[in-house]
């Protein structure tokens, strides 16, 4: 599992530096604090465990830069300036490795990037990982691998690898009783199971099968983690990185997202999320249990510097800025304030 990240000059961050919980990980902060990117980098260095790519191609792939300049990833500066990434892992025996990646923004190519020696032992401890980002890849799927493989087009590597992560066929072996739960709980909510044919989605169900085009975008996200769990993406040991879990869902399917979440979490999955909605955050309030570990870590524009910082928490209540709690407060003082005729002001 992922234990902790220190970023220099990267992207939106001076100096910055965050440990992990091994369970959860709930990302929060106003837009342009650099959620994402957090979840892309670290997501990035998990995969390179997979994909044997050098992580520098992996983080320019993922990030997609301008001309795939990796330079351009350097926190932007008037003057010559350079970045350094270093992420550190635990191990199933108990013991930790860490590599780092520095890099000028003069630079132009991933080979020219520098990477500590201790990558070579990063890279051989693999690690499943999947990357769900915000926009829905499922109803795109045909075709597109062998467009992207083929063709420069303008889609972040994520869009390519979940794509490729939900095209894998399902593990040998019957399911535990973790995954049957999990899998019935996701198909009472879709009413129907996923099905694939070539490379098209189905929603099977008592009335057919209905192609994933025709599906409301928030039902395909929950088709994405039926898929994700079903083939054994999701298991013990293995990392979810999720970008706005609740965009294009009814707040109501939140319960459950959040319910499979924490059982994912049981099962042995360490998962990130970054999220800008209230209705995930009082969801982990209300369904966190004793064995639930989960850590929020807020992240906002310090006062003194104007540079990113961060706050961590185990508990709703603690956590601090909140700027969702506080966007949210402010529409309830609005809302007082109109039934008032403005009299309180």
């Amino acid at each position: 599992m992922i234990k902790h990240i220190k970023l220099e000059r990267f992207t939106v961050f001076e100096e910055f530096s965050l440990e992990f919980s091994p369970g959860i990980n709930i990302l929060i902060g106003e837009n342009g604090t650099g959620k994402t990117h957090l979840l892309k980098v670290i997501y990035s260095a998990c995969d390179v465990t997979k994909s044997k790519k050098s992580f520098a191609e992996k983080l320019n792939g993922v990030f997609l830069p301008s001309g795939q300049q990796i330079g351009r990833l350097v926190k932007r500066n008037k003057v010559s300036s350079s970045t350094s990434i270093e992420i550190v892992r635990a191990l199933s025996d108990g013991h930790s490795t860490s590599f780092s990646l520095s890099f000028s923004n003069h630079v132009k190519e991933v080979s020219r990037a520098k990477v500590s020696n201790s990558f070579k032992s990063w890279i051989n401890y693999g690690l499943e990982s999947v990357y769900i980002p915000v926009k829905d890849m499922m109803a795109n799927a045909p075709g597109f691998m062998s467009l992207y493989d083929l063709r420069h087009i303008h889609f972040e590597e994520v869009y390519a690898d979940v794509i490729s992560r939900a095209f894998l066929p399902a593990l040998k072996g019957p399911k535990d009783d973790n995954h049957k739960r999990m899998l019935a709980i996701l198909e009472r909510s879709m009413i129907g199971k996923v099905l694939l044919k070539g490379e098209e989605f189905f929603l099977k169900s008592a009335q057919g099968e209905l192609e994933f085009t025709l599906l409301a975008e928030g039902i395909r996200k929950l088709g994405l983690l039926w898929v994700l769990i079903q083939n054994g993406t999701l298991t013990n040991g293995s990392v979810l990185f999720w970008d706005e879990p609740e965009a294009n869902l009814n707040p109501k399917l939140m319960r459950t997202v959040v319910e499979i979440l924490i059982d994912l979490q049981r099962m042995g999955v360490q998962i990130f999320i970054a999220t800008h909605n209230y209705n995930v955050l009082k969801e982990f309030d209300l369904q966190m249990t004793a064995d639930v570990s989960v850590l929020f870590h807020s992240l906002f524009r310090s006062i003194e510097t104007n540079e990113i910082d961060v706050v961590s928490s185990n508990t709703y209540e603690d956590i601090h800025p909140n700027a969702i709690d506080e966007a949210f407060g402010g529409f309830i003082d609005r809302e007082i304030d109109k039934s008032m005729g403005g009299l309180g002001k």
